[in-house]
């Protein structure tokens, strides 16, 4: 019986032994014990796969000695525990000659300055319960940068022994971790994409545009008889552009903390709670919460926005728009609006010249501050005649605007409600709400007041009015709004007796998710197509094919439409046979179920696939990169006696699964057959004349522009048609606005700026010459882009970062000539793309207070040559009679 006791009571001995600190929730410090550590913590600014010797960053190294205070008598988990942080060195972190490192013959007083080398020394207690940082006590009086370092070196006394997931407060904000234990290691992982700071930024809405991210955060603690022997934590962030993700950069934070030794220390102090042993040790500490504090950065020296503005405004005349140092320019003028008052910017819009106010105007408003937004709306006067063209320019700034708030729609709202002299304003205003609901909505905004006061009113605005102009102004606000809502609408103005209002209806329904498109929906665009019950224009019948095609048809609906073919006008049946033929050699999600209809002999044969005609449509890829495909299309439709009735054009861009519709520019034209005394087609005898151009860009509908309406306005025009393009839309677009700050775990913090600009013209035109029986349109695209991308950590005594950029300037030519003499006319595409420059740069920088710098620059620059997009063989060989009959 003793001998049984005796082996249970090795065994019950053994067991505690080997499960000692295995009870415990975290790290428990024993009293009268002194823990000595080497710590230290870097961070490394790179291209995305640089190496750390080509990194720029420095390192901060210390001693931190930890010892407990007091321990709670019923609880061993809940302990104060003082830190104190000593002889600390900065240097960097890449090998360099002493003449390229900035931290040569330095001394940490020199860089910190003597009063924050001494908050850094100060000690600090830090409140740990359960494992965790419950509290964290310094002097409040210390500045923000220091008090974070020093919560960077807390985080790394958090840890808990079991494995599981858990939401905590650390530096880095309230983040869920998930920590995994093994044989004496610990390993935390920390989920940063779940971290909430009170620091937010914000980010572009359109996915292809915008910058996407990695990151990761990683500790491994080393626990021996229940205490930190070791935690090594490393930090990873990479920020890419997603159009281009060579454009790219890397933050990397290391944080060691080791122990060294462990000695005699000071004895624990009695007292009831952490809140009064505190007090009595020193009155002056007070808890200050255990995530990060924001660092008010200090600019000495830094120009003020009219400084800034008056080096810069030669590069917004209206000559330098389509040069890459406009969008660089603007680019940074809209950073320097952003930190500026009211005041400043007033002072800038009033003293810029009446050719350069227009691209203040679009910086001024790309910018979106509170400040940006009210200078605007006290320097516009709707009320004016004459200042239309910068009101106008502000609202499409409005509806390119990367991240807008309500007020921006409140604002609109009001101007709304107020005088406006012009029914052009008028109806842009309206239209760009559409915009801003959408991406408000998308942002979940979608019950902000504002947002339900603006669907209300541009859902209930078409069947409100019997004004053509107000309705069609309200179709093309919610088609830019794509609110769910508003599809039963264009399904019923699909039908509509007014042409207008059916085109921009089923143009809407294309850019619907397909999943949104019902049933019901689809029957109606059938119906239309078909005629089912009444005669529609050739042109709506083509927009309502193309909804049908891109709208996952059934095999009945497409073989229904190859049917048609043979039965209608003679340029439509062109139209759709080229249509068809596009979808299959571009592989359009139609393709399968078309070539599984066509199958059918009576669907698919001679007489049906042969009809003659000019009317074309055509697809192409213009670009095709790891990161970003950009395609576009090419559709013609021509009027029986062979005027043009629709040219479209269309660019999309793909990236990562995500789609951008980068431009649309549509010419429209009816009514134009009595110029010839030719006869209209059927369902156009009564079509009143008019030419007309539409656009939409980056997503947003703009305002179309009429070039004549009537048989009066046509004839003097004919008359007195210069040559020369009207211009649609020309300014200064913010594509892309990222902005985020990034709290590192060792207290540091980076702060990461993306931007996008482009300087674009976008005009067209069109010619008739009755002499030469010959008509012309053309669309000429210019435009000069910039991206750029900063990525900063500064932290008062030291500053390090990167800059990537890339620019280029381009222009694209869609020229269209028809010569009408004959029958078939002779109809040539032209699609030209210049020869254009395009360059690469890469800046990597360190600079201290004291003005001793290291900068690194490289580059590259090339020249890209033109090229004529190609199109189908059919147009090759018109083209060449074209050319040889002007010859």
């Amino acid at each position: 019986m003793l001998a049984l006791f005796v082996l249970l009571l090795c065994i019950t001995s053994s067991f505690s032994a080997s499960t000692r600190g295995a009870g415990a929730a975290g790290p428990r410090l024993n009293n009268d014990q002194l823990y000595k550590f080497s710590y230290t913590t870097e961070v490394l600014v790179d291209r995305a796969k640089g190496s750390k010797d080509g990194s720029v960053g420095y390192r901060i190294s210390s001693d931190v000695d930890v010892n407990l205070v007091w321990r709670d008598p019923s609880s061993k988990d809940d302990q104060l525990i003082q830190l104190v942080i000593s002889n600390v060195k900065i240097k960097s972190v890449a090998q360099r000659s002493a003449k390229k490192n900035i931290f040569q013959g330095a001394t940490t007083q020199s860089l910190l300055g003597e009063n924050k080398l001494a908050a850094l020394e100060r000690p600090f207690m830090v409140h740990l319960k359960n494992g965790k940082v419950s509290s964290f006590y310094c002097y409040k009086a210390e500045p923000a940068s220091i008090k974070n370092l020093k919560r960077g070196v807390a985080s790394l006394l958090q840890v808990q022994s079991r494995s599981g997931k858990v939401i905590e407060n650390d530096v880095s904000g309230r983040c869920t971790v998930e920590y995994k234990a093994a044989q004496g290691q610990v390993t935390r992982t920390k989920a940063l994409e779940t971290c909430k700071t009170a620091e937010t930024g914000f980010t572009t809405y359109i996915q292809v545009l915008g910058v996407s991210g990695e990151s990761s955060s990683v500790t491994v603690f080393t626990l021996e008889d229940g205490f930190i022997k070791s935690a090594t934590a490393k930090e990873t962030h990479i920020l890419a552009v997603n159009a281009r993700r060579t454009t790219a950069a890397k933050i990397v934070s290391r944080q060691n903390l080791t122990l060294v030794t462990i000695e005699t220390g000071p004895f624990e102090v009695a007292g009831k709670n952490v809140a009064s042993v505190v007090k009595s040790l020193d009155e002056k500490l007070y808890a200050v919460g255990v995530t990060a504090e924001k660092v008010k950065s200090q600019c000495k020296g830094c120009q003020s926005l009219f400084e800034h503005w008056q080096e810069v405004q030669k590069q917004f005349e209206p000559d330098s728009l389509s040069k890459a140092i406009a969008p660089r320019r603007f680019l940074a003028l809209i950073q320097s609006i952003r930190k500026a008052s009211k005041d400043e910017i007033l002072q800038v819009l009033k003293s810029s010249t009446k050719t350069a106010l227009p691209q203040v105007v679009d910086a001024v408003t790309s910018s979106q501050t509170p400040a940006s937004l009210d200078a605007m709306l006290q320097f516009l006067n709707f009320a004016d005649p004459k200042g239309l063209v910068l009101q106008e320019r502000f609202l499409y700034a409005c509806g390119f605007s990367s991240h807008p708030n309500e007020r921006m729609l409140q604002a609109l709202v009001d101007i709304s409600k107020g005088k406006i002299v012009s029914n052009d304003i008028k109806e842009s205003v309206v239209i760009i709400m559409g915009a801003l609901v959408h991406k408000l909505c998308q942002k979940g905004g979608c019950e902000l007041p504002t947002v339900v006061e603006v669907k209300k009113m541009i859902l209930e605005g078409p069947d409100s009015t019997q004004v053509e102009s107000d309705v069609q102004m309200y179709l093309l606000a919610l088609k830019n709004s794509l609110l769910p809502e508003a599809i039963p609408l264009f399904s019923k103005y699909a039908e509509s007796e007014v042409g207008a209002y059916c085109t921009i209806s089923l143009t809407a329904l294309q850019r619907y998710d397909v999943a949104l498109i019902t049933d019901e929906v689809k029957q109606t665009v059938n119906r239309v197509y078909h005629q089912n019950h009444r005669v529609y224009e050739k042109n709506v019948r083509a927009a309502a094919a193309d909804v049908v095609f891109s709208s996952n048809p059934s095999y009945m609906e497409v073989k229904n439409m190859l049917l048609s073919i043979g039965n209608l006008p003679r340029e439509l049946n062109k139209y759709m046979l080229s249509k068809v033929n596009d979808i299959l050699h571009f592989e359009m999600p139609a393709s399968k179920i078309l070539r599984q209809a066509m199958k059918d002999m009576i669907s698919h044969n001679y007489d049906r696939f042969s009809k003659v005609g000019s009317s074309s449509a055509f697809s192409g890829f213009m670009a095709r990169t790891a990161d970003a495909t950009t395609t576009y299309s090419l559709d013609i439709l021509y009027s029986g006696s062979g005027v043009l009735r629709r040219s479209n054009m269309n660019i999309y861009a793909a990236s990562n699964g995500a789609m951008l519709h980068g431009l649309q520019v549509a010419i429209e034209a009816q009514g134009m057959e009595s110029l010839i005394a030719a006869k209209p087609d059927e369902g156009e005898e009564d079509l009143e004349s008019f030419a007309g151009m539409s656009a939409l860009l980056f997503d947003v509908q703009l305002r179309p522009v009429t070039f004549f309406k009537g048989y009066s306005d046509l004839m003097s025009k004919m008359f007195s048609m210069s040559g020369e393009p009207m211009n649609v839309v020309k300014g200064l677009i913010l594509l892309t606005d990222h902005s985020q700050v990034i709290q590192l775990q060792s207290g540091l913090k980076a702060n990461a700026e993306f931007q996008g600009g482009l300087a674009i013209d976008i005009s067209g035109g069109m010619e008739v010459s009755l002499w030469y029986r010959e008509s012309k349109t053309s669309v000429n695209n210019k435009g000069a882009m910039v991206v750029t991308g900063n990525v900063t950590v500064d932290m008062d005594f030291v500053r390090t970062g990167m800059e990537v950029s890339f620019e280029t300037e381009a222009s694209l030519d869609f020229i269209t000539t028809v010569q009408f003499s004959e029958y078939p006319f002779l109809v040539c595409m032209q699609m030209d793309k210049t020869t254009f420059p395009f360059s690469e740069s890469l800046t990597k920088y360190e600079s201290l207070p004291s003005g001793k710098r290291y900068v690194s620059r490289r580059g590259h620059k090339q020249l890209l040559p033109g090229s004529e997009f190609p199109l189908h063989q059919e147009n090759s060989n018109m083209c060449k009679r074209v050319f040889d009959s002007d010859w």
